[in-house]
């Protein structure tokens, strides 16, 4: 039987891939005491990755996308760190997002928020969070958004 949280990502149409290793010499997540932070996760699907530079071939409504895949990434990463059992997560506390984007974009936050949206669309109130929004001249292979979490577990 799936949990409150399995039930409403199922409501949500999307089902939570196996997270990816990481791609040098860290570990995909760290626990301490309660709370769980999950290393930056990047805006690949299985499909691929979501290139490009917010501000140039990038639009907006496609940099909140980005974030949004970040977002289901950093809960992948989260449900194996919980045992597979998301209905462990007490709260989401922090979320810092990372916005490869020209010198001249300056709407980071807005893009940001399609990570910040789709936690509270899964947690409720749980899902308000502290922020980031910050840009970058590069990010990792080229991709549009990169967004590292902290969550409290029981």
């Amino acid at each position: 039987m799936s949990g409150k949280i399995e039930s409403r990502l199922a409501e949500l149409g999307i089902d939570l891939a196996q997270g990816p290793a990481p791609a040098a010499n860290y570990v995909p997540y760290a626990i301490v005491g309660d709370l769980v932070t999950i290393s930056g996760q990047i805006s690949m699907t299985p499909e691929g990755m979501l290139t490009g530079k917010l501000g140039d071939d990038v639009s907006l409504e496609q940099g909140q996308a980005a974030a949004r895949v970040c977002a289901i990434n950093l809960l992948s990463q989260l449900k194996s760190a919980c045992g597979g059992d998301l209905d462990r997560v007490v709260r989401v506390v922090r979320l810092g997002g990372f916005v490869n984007s020209t010198p001249d974009f300056t709407d980071q936050p807005a893009v940001i928020n399609g990570a910040s949206d789709f936690m509270v669309e899964v947690f409720g109130d749980a899902g308000k969070h502290a922020r980031a929004a910050v840009g970058c001249v590069s990010l990792p292979f080229g991709v549009a958004v990169e967004v590292e979490g902290t969550f409290q577990i029981k």
